[in-house]
């Protein structure tokens, strides 16, 4: 009876098991690299993480780019014990940078566990090191010169350790770090699992790796030979605050065709999609979460034109077969230069101009330079443009479009229409207005006479600043709002400008010629179930 239970509890522990491509992994875990962007295992993951989960010893011979730090990250989150404050898990990096990369990596798979990670390194105040150690961490990472300063001063033990990783050993060897390491080996149990990573395997590292290990198992992953489409390739540069902003300029600005954003995770691509929409652009999102009949709909929209632009994650779009995609664009940089090369390849074919764009933000920039080094390619810095820029830009598209239709000729009766209203006013007056008219619509014929006088309300040139008395506590967000006036005033919701929200009230930019229809069908009306009054900031 109690065998039947045990066999009853080891299936409902399966059940709860969740699938990263072959390897099994506890709820929390997979829900954290989830999170991260990992929709499947990398290479070296799914060959060496299984090894590492039955406690052997592991020779990795892999990359910087290729998952490496996920590789060790994820058995340390499924095997310690959060509950314990003492350390269980060292990693020795070449680097402080390096190590304070894995720390973060390793707090974010651990997060949904508690699991709590601490970068040591030279530079940095020791004494804050010290309290972090005394307050209970389950991983260190750290430079073998700092680790063996806190060795000597016995703020750090390393007599509870179960896993040492040696990460990059290779530049640690080049760096002078081998006797450093077999002083802190010598300073952790003989019991422990130790895992190696290096890209060459010279002498030294086979030989530590012979006296330190036990059996190690030996996976090499060898990168292919990245081939780069010669596609115009450049990156913009912007606080992630300021993503979404920074891509509709981006997006005002390019001569966009078919094309295809790509997100790290599924909550991002509908975030995108939604933001977008709100703004006035067609997109349509694609993810592992869709259907194939709903995956079939979105691929048939975005093929006959009927969405502009595609939102996707990795495994997503893989696959995907699309002609005439004038450009892709890297809304989260990828995590690997293999990633990178595969996404803006979906570009450029069969001859064609195609155009790859990433936007990153400042701590992103070492991982830019790692796909640039990988790819050999030159990926350009570029300004992101400003509203004057993408006001001449469209300047610039309609004069083209009018130059186009000026060269086709036939314009029959209209040509009695203007000969008519040229007896009364002046040629260049008729065709200002018709412009007007094309462009704005018929509530441009009497816009011009009503339109209030604003006076300075704090905003950017050619936009009015709005108060509106409604804000966080009423649970509105900026899409909201862009909804909200879009539909009401009947403008495309690409032409709203900078929204702050407050707790009680929010600031919304609109540009000035429409703002005096924008209070007049806002105010008094209903956003989220709440009456609103709207009027005229007053500058800050």
């Amino acid at each position: 009876m109690v065998e039947n239970k045990n066999i009853a509890n080891d299936q409902d522990k399966a059940k709860d098991k969740v699938k990263f491509g072959e390897i099994e992994l506890s709820p929390k875990v997979a829900k954290a690299i989830f999170d991260m962007g990992f929709e499947e295992p990398s290479p070296i993951q799914a060959k060496a993480i299984p090894v590492i989960m039955q406690g052997k010893d592991l020779i990795g011979q892999a990359q910087t780019g290729t998952g490496k730090t996920a590789t060790f990250g994820i058995p340390m989150a499924e095997t310690l014990n959060p509950r314990d404050g003492r350390v269980q898990a060292l990693v020795l990096c070449p680097t402080r940078e390096l190590a304070i990369q894995v720390a973060q990596e390793i707090s974010k798979i651990g997060r949904q566990n508690d699991l709590k990670a601490l970068p040591v390194y030279g530079g940095q105040s020791i004494d804050r090191q010290i309290r972090a150690l005394r307050y209970g961490v389950q991983v260190v990472i750290g430079t073998p010169g700092r680790i063996l300063d806190h060795l000597s001063r016995k703020t750090l033990r390393l007599n509870n350790v179960r896993m040492v990783v040696l990460d990059e050993a290779d530049e640690m060897l080049d760096m002078g770090f081998v006797e450093d390491i077999e002083a802190i080996l010598k300073e952790t149990p003989e019991e422990r699992q130790t895992l190696l990573f290096s890209a060459t395997m010279p002498g030294p590292i086979q030989q530590l790796a012979r006296q330190y290990m036990k059996e190690p198992e030996f996976v090499t992953i060898s990168r292919d030979k990245l081939t780069v489409p010669l596609i115009e390739q450049v990156y913009y540069e912007c606080k992630e605050s300021q993503k979404v902003d920074a891509l509709c300029r981006i997006l005002d600005m390019e001569e966009i065709g078919s094309s295809i954003i790509f997100c790290r995770t599924k909550r991002g691509v509908d975030e995108l999609v939604a933001a977008l929409e709100t703004r006035g652009y067609f997109a349509e999102g694609l993810h592992g979460d869709l259907t194939q009949a709903q995956r079939d709909r979105v691929m048939k929209k975005f093929r006959d034109g009927k969405a502009e632009l595609l939102i996707a994650t990795d495994v997503a779009a893989r696959g995907l077969d699309v002609e005439n995609v004038t450009h892709v664009i890297n809304y989260d940089i990828p995590q690997d230069p293999e990633s990178y090369v595969h996404r803006i390849g979906r570009t450029g074919r069969a001859g064609r101009k195609g155009i790859a764009i990433t936007l990153i933000n400042y701590r992103e920039y070492r991982q830019l330079k790692l796909i640039e080094r990988v790819t050999k390619a030159r990926i350009q810095r570029r300004d992101l443009p400003s509203m004057a820029d993408i006001v001449e830009r469209q300047k610039e598209a309609h004069k083209m479009k009018i130059v186009k239709l000026l060269d086709g000729g036939h314009f029959g009766e209209y040509k009695s229409i203007i000969s008519e209203l040229a007896e009364e006013y002046d040629p260049m007056e008729i065709a200002a207005a018709t412009l007007k008219l094309l462009i704005e619509g018929p509530e441009a014929e009497t816009e011009k006479d009503e339109a209030p006088e604003f006076g300075n309300t704090g905003a950017e040139p050619g936009m009015v600043r709005l108060f509106m008395n409604i804000g966080r506590a009423q649970g509105i967000r900026p899409q909201d709002i862009v909804r909200a006036i879009a539909e009401e005033a009947g403008i495309p919701g690409n032409v709203i400008g900078v929204i702050n929200i407050y707790d009680k009230f929010t600031f919304v930019e609109v540009p000035e010629d429409v703002a005096g229809r924008v209070m007049g069908v806002m105010h008094q009306n209903m956003i989220k179930g709440r009456k609103i009054s709207v009027e005229p900031a007053k500058a800050r």
